[in-house]
């Protein structure tokens, strides 16, 4: 059996929020977070846990954030798993104890809309992210 495929969230117009999140990001600082989602996401056997804190940690149920940190910024992934495929929903830059209600409700917006849409008969399937993903628009450090 295949292991996990980190994949990016893609609204109904096509946008991609957290692979434009991390494209908006300086160049180190989007490859670090690249190479976090290929390290702890990509390639997981299915049957094994998310990864453990502090690199992950759960925000509410099933929805988890990947934790990434740059010198003192820190960023979060907010991400949930359906079968083999890892969704990331959310990205944001955290200056907070917690991840804000607000995002975390955008987060399961966007996995309730990804599970109707990706159960349709007609469907345009999710881009990969990390090694499987298109070449990378982003400039590398």
């Amino acid at each position: 059996m295949a292991g996990t495929q980190a994949v990016f969230y893609r609204d109904v117009n096509g946008g991609e929020p957290v692979d434009e999140f991390i494209d908006a990001l300086p160049a180190k600082r989007a490859a670090k977070i690249d190479e976090y989602i290929e390290q702890h996401l990509n390639a997981r056997p299915p049957n094994e846990p998310p990864p453990e804190y502090p690199v992950s940690s759960q925000i509410d149920g099933e929805l988890r954030e990947l934790r990434v940190r740059f010198a003192n910024t820190r960023y979060r992934i907010l991400y949930q798993r359906s079968d083999n495929l890892i969704v990331l929903l959310h990205a944001i830059e955290k200056d907070t104890g917690a991840v804000a209600t607000s995002d975390i409700q955008l987060a399961k917006r966007r996995m309730a809309d990804f599970q109707d849409r990706m159960g349709a008969s007609r469907r345009r399937p999710p881009r990969a992210a990390g090694h499987d993903a298109p070449p990378p628009r982003r400039p590398r450090p």
